[in-house]
């Protein structure tokens, strides 16, 4: 019973001091000071997250498609998490910090607002992201190892390709 009582303690203090927002329809307490760091994703945000899939999983045509559920619901709250309260289309996009095509899941853990402009933007991590995909569906990389890659600075990886 202390727990219970401490939690909700807890909770209230947090929601009050306007540091966390609660969302009820993803049952989560979040963070809404999250900031994008150097065109990356906050690592306490957003530290990455996937599905437990396999080469063979991602490779097959339509995978994405069949896996992508993140609804404006989510996307409203990613928003709410990373401070922006207003944006024009096509400003910002709600991106897969681990994209779908290497396995990356739909968790608020693994989304992000992340920018078109100043490039590169989500424009150029979708072509990192598309390499990478090639790379693993070709039998050059481990999914694991452009799951890592993707995760630890996609940013190298454009320099790399462009």
């Amino acid at each position: 019973m202390k727990k219970i009582f401490f939690v909700c303690l807890l909770t209230s203090t947090l929601l009050i001091s306007g540091n966390y927002s609660y969302s009820k329809s993803t049952a989560v307490l979040s963070l809404r000071d999250c900031q994008v760091q150097d065109k990356l994703p906050d690592p306490i945000c957003t530290p990455g997250e996937v599905f437990q899939v396999t080469k063979e999983d991602i490779c097959v045509k339509g995978y994405t498609s069949r896996v992508r559920h993140v609804t404006a619901r989510t996307k409203n709250l990613v928003y709410q998490e990373y401070g922006i309260t207003s944006h024009v289309k096509g400003e910002y996009e709600v991106d897969h910090f681990i994209p779908l095509e290497l396995g990356g899941s739909n968790d608020l853990k693994n989304l992000w607002p992340e920018a078109a402009e100043p490039r590169p933007g989500f424009h150029e991590k979708d072509k990192v992201e598309n390499y990478l995909h090639r790379q693993v569906c070709a039998g050059l990389m481990p999914l694991a190892e452009a799951q890592k890659q993707i995760q630890a600075n996609w940013l190298v990886i454009y320099e790399k390709i462009k």
